[in-house]
């Protein structure tokens, strides 16, 4: 890796990405960006069942967790992510 290319060093990156939002070059030469959230969602299920789909987008996108698929899918998969077993 080039120091002009943008990215950060790989000394310690876990899958080619780095805590608190640096940027790391792969194995495929390409950058990536991680920031891990500062709070868990608090949602219920009840929430993410009434949740827009812009706003489901938001909240994935912000977890790094993929956005693909329609507002039905987008649903089920953050609360597969976010809720305990108890409360699905």
């Amino acid at each position: 890796m080039s120091s002009g290319s943008g990215c950060a060093n790989t000394a310690y990156a876990l899958q080619g990405l780095k805590p608190n939002g640096q940027q790391v070059m792969s194995k495929s030469n390409r950058c990536y960006k991680f920031q891990m959230p500062l709070h868990y969602p608090r949602y219920k299920k009840s929430d993410y069942e009434a949740m827009p789909e812009w706003k489901l987008d938001v909240l994935l996108n912000e977890y790094g967790l993929p956005v693909n698929g329609d507002v039905t899918q987008k649903r089920k998969f953050a609360m597969g992510a976010f809720l305990w077993p108890s409360q699905q």
